[in-house]
């Protein structure tokens, strides 16, 4: 995609800094992190409407809206229609982690898009836990899963994946989250499923208040018990939810360029992260869909560092603050967070 405007960018140094931190990911897409390599390698498979030439997904990939974004992503989603697409996705997924020195991921996925188009339930959870298997031991990477509503499919495919949760859910699924549009996708209807999937034990981390107002937000909080809030730009809107999100520390998963190529926000001039820091409220720094918007991890970094002002200690801050954040098996966390700090402290 083309973005209206240029990434901000850290020094040098700090780039370079930046590049060999040890990092966590919360918020990151199972189809939105497919690369051009995967997305080409997919559409050859299944040939149709997606270009199977890494060098025209490009101009493929030029959107004008976040619904134009939904049309395009759903346009991938439907060329991963077998066990073995699911395996290449992922796979590729966590090579692409592995090479930003990301060693923990909550990777969020849809099963109920990929079973729709034919894949069994188990056939989806085999693939995804032999490359989780595969990229511990290989990758140094440790992946956890985040079983995700497409809020366009509406309440009913929350019932089917609150049921794939329930009856097929491996230990490695954490969390339970509701993406794609909020228009037209009032949070309150999924209440009852949100509250079931809270009593089996998974933390609920829904998308709000990116493309609509901090409503949105206080009903994921309110009504779906939200632990975390995917995006949550709009909470900049409301002083008084800025207060709660910081005194209960709620943390929002912000993903700067995301933000604007949706439209979401008009400018990095204008992003909220800087108010929401300011607040008190607890942050990490994510990259949402990357290959979608010309990101990475690492250039979410580099934006929020620009943004912050921060130097080499206010970024290991912040990628400490990812892994707290996080509900990484406490072990990881402790060995991350202790491998952030010699990093840290070996560079100051």
């Amino acid at each position: 995609m083309s973005l209206s405007e240029a990434q901000p960018r850290p020094s040098a140094a700090l780039e370079a800094f930046i590049a060999n931190l040890p990092k966590a990911e919360l918020h990151v897409h199972h189809v939105g992190s497919a690369s051009p390599a995967i997305v080409a390698e997919l559409a050859a498979r299944h040939p149709g409407r997606v270009p199977s030439d890494p060098e025209a997904l490009a101009d493929y990939f030029t959107f004008t809206d976040f619904a134009h974004f939904i049309d395009l992503y759903l346009s991938v989603v439907d060329l991963v229609r077998t066990p073995e697409d699911i395996w290449t996705l992922t796979h590729g997924i966590a090579e692409e982690l592995a090479r930003q020195q990301v060693r923990y991921v909550e990777l969020t996925c849809s099963p109920v898009t990929n079973v729709r188009a034919g894949v069994p339930i188990e056939a989806f959870v085999e693939a995804i836990e032999d490359v989780r298997v595969v990229a511990e031991r290989d990758l140094g990477l440790t992946m956890r899963w985040i079983w995700d509503i497409p809020g366009e499919l509406g309440l009913p495919a929350g019932v089917e994946t609150l049921g794939y949760a329930l009856d097929h859910g491996p230990s490695s699924l954490i969390g339970f989250g509701l993406g794609g549009p909020e228009i037209g996708v009032p949070r309150p209807q999924f209440a009852d499923v949100y509250a079931k999937a809270r009593a089996a034990g998974l933390h609920s981390i829904p998308h709000a208040g990116e493309t609509t107002g901090p409503q949105t937000i206080w009903d994921a909080i309110n009504v779906l018990g939200a632990e975390r809030i995917g995006h949550g730009t709009s909470a900049a809107q409301d002083p008084s939810l800025l207060v709660y999100l910081a005194e209960h520390q709620i943390p929002v998963e912000v993903s700067p360029t995301s933000n604007i190529a949706t439209r979401a926000v008009a400018t990095f001039a204008e992003h909220p992260l800087r108010a929401m820091v300011e607040a008190g409220v607890p942050v990490s720094i994510n990259s949402d869909d990357p290959p979608m918007f010309s990101t990475t991890l690492t250039a979410e970094y580099g934006v929020a560092a620009a943004l912050l002002d921060l130097d080499e200690a206010g970024v290991a801050d912040l990628a400490l603050a990812a892994v707290d954040h996080s509900f990484a098996p406490p072990q990881v966390k402790t060995d991350l967070r202790d491998e952030i700090r010699s990093y840290a402290a070996a560079h100051s």
